[in-house]
């Protein structure tokens, strides 16, 4: 089976400063895996999904070396209307990347621009809104949707070029709690299709639940490239100023310290939950 992305001794700076953000990165993708992206603010993470969406080299000026492979495409090779139909991307601000006056006339637009049938790009659309939770919102204006609202629509505008990869930069930075939960359950709808994902996120509870993987940037390159759980059960992470802990870690790790439980205990709720329980079950018995 062909890897959705292939990233080979990726360098890049911009223009304005001499900086390198990102600094020999290499690293795969599966088919189907939910990739988060950890790091503090300007280490690069934006960067690179620009790098993926072949934003740069193309669009975004700067001095680029190392290669990636979208679908086997090199991004150096193809330009971004190309890698359209290859990889969608979700940005930080739901404002900013509406076009249409409503919901279907968002949708059609990336089609539209492919010169697609209207027959066929219609009969897409309600596919999607379920998808990501917006049945019934086809005529709906989107001046009046909500935030949360507005990004679920962006997704599904992605998702309209049918892309196999999605990429979401900092999707719920600027949601309430409200808008990030729909944003989250529409993420968590898009990984049972299969698609492959990039998530940026500084919301660790959510990103924990739904990725399968862990990139960790400081000062643009990978410092470590894990799963979840052994992000937070292997590695003592007090050197990353940066990071907020989940609060279920917290409270394990305030167990122990208590002498309460010995083992790590699981950085998943509903692990954590049946781990506890099974702790209270055996004291009990004692």
């Amino acid at each position: 089976m062909q890897i959705p992305i292939r990233v080979e001794n990726l360098s890049f700076h911009y223009n304005a400063d001499p900086r390198l953000v990102l600094r020999d990165i290499s690293f795969e993708v599966g088919a189907g895996e939910v990739l988060g992206v950890l790091g503090p603010s300007g280490v690069g993470k934006s960067t690179l999904c620009y790098c993926l969406k072949g934003l740069i080299p193309h669009v975004i000026s700067g001095t680029y070396s190392g290669n990636i492979w979208v679908n086997g495409l090199n991004t150096r090779q193809v330009t971004p209307a190309i890698l359209a139909e290859q990889v969608g991307m979700v940005f930080q601000d739901p404002e900013s990347q509406i076009i249409g006056l409503t919901v279907e006339e968002d949708l059609a637009f990336g089609p539209e621009n492919l010169e697609e049938e209207p027959v066929t790009i219609l009969q897409r659309m309600p596919g999607l809104l379920d998808l990501v939770g917006l049945s019934g919102f086809l005529q709906r204006e989107t001046y009046k949707l909500s935030g949360g609202q507005k990004q679920r629509l962006a997704i599904a505008s992605a998702l309209m070029m049918r892309p196999n990869i999605l990429i979401l930069d900092e999707p719920t930075s600027e949601l309430d709690p409200l808008g990030r939960e729909e944003v989250y359950k529409a993420i968590y709808n898009l990984k049972r299709t299969g698609t492959t994902i990039i998530l940026v996120d500084h919301h660790i509870e959510e990103l924990l639940e739904v990725t399968d993987r862990l990139l960790v940037f400081e000062e643009g390159i990978i410092v470590e490239d894990t799963t979840p759980h052994d992000f937070f059960t292997s590695t003592p992470k007090s050197s990353y100023g940066w990071l907020r802990r989940p609060q279920i870690v917290q409270v394990g790790e305030l167990l122990r310290q208590q002498g309460l439980v010995m083992d790590v205990m699981s950085p998943f709720e509903d692990d954590f939950t049946n781990q506890a329980r099974n702790l209270l079950r055996l004291e009990e018995e004692s």
